[in-house]
């Protein structure tokens, strides 16, 4: 398997450029936060979803030194870009999953 297979260039709502992430973190923090992130509102707060996550999260792919909360915000952006979740408006940001 070719090094961009174990890779995922994620998406960005606002057409910017993603980045590469591995594979294996962002399918455990996808299934991860649509686990936690509920199908209507009011959502969940989006400061709320890294400790919302953790559990949820494999200790062999997020351990010490992982960023959970770079890894939320990467991958929430992506989801939000494939239209899995959406933010609702106003303050403080919520998601719904689509």
């Amino acid at each position: 398997m070719s090094r961009d297979a174990d890779r995922v260039l994620t998406l960005h709502p606002e057409g910017k450029q993603g980045v590469r992430i591995d594979r294996t973190k962002y399918d455990a923090m996808v299934a991860a936060l649509c686990a936690v992130i509920p199908g209507e509102e009011p959502g969940a707060r989006f400061s709320d979803l890294s400790a919302l996550v953790r559990p949820h999260l494999p200790a062999s792919s997020f351990g010490a030194g992982v960023s959970v909360s770079w890894y939320v915000t990467t991958v929430k952006l992506d989801l939000e870009a494939r239209g899995v979740v959406r933010r609702l408006t106003g303050s403080p940001q919520r998601l719904v999953r689509c």
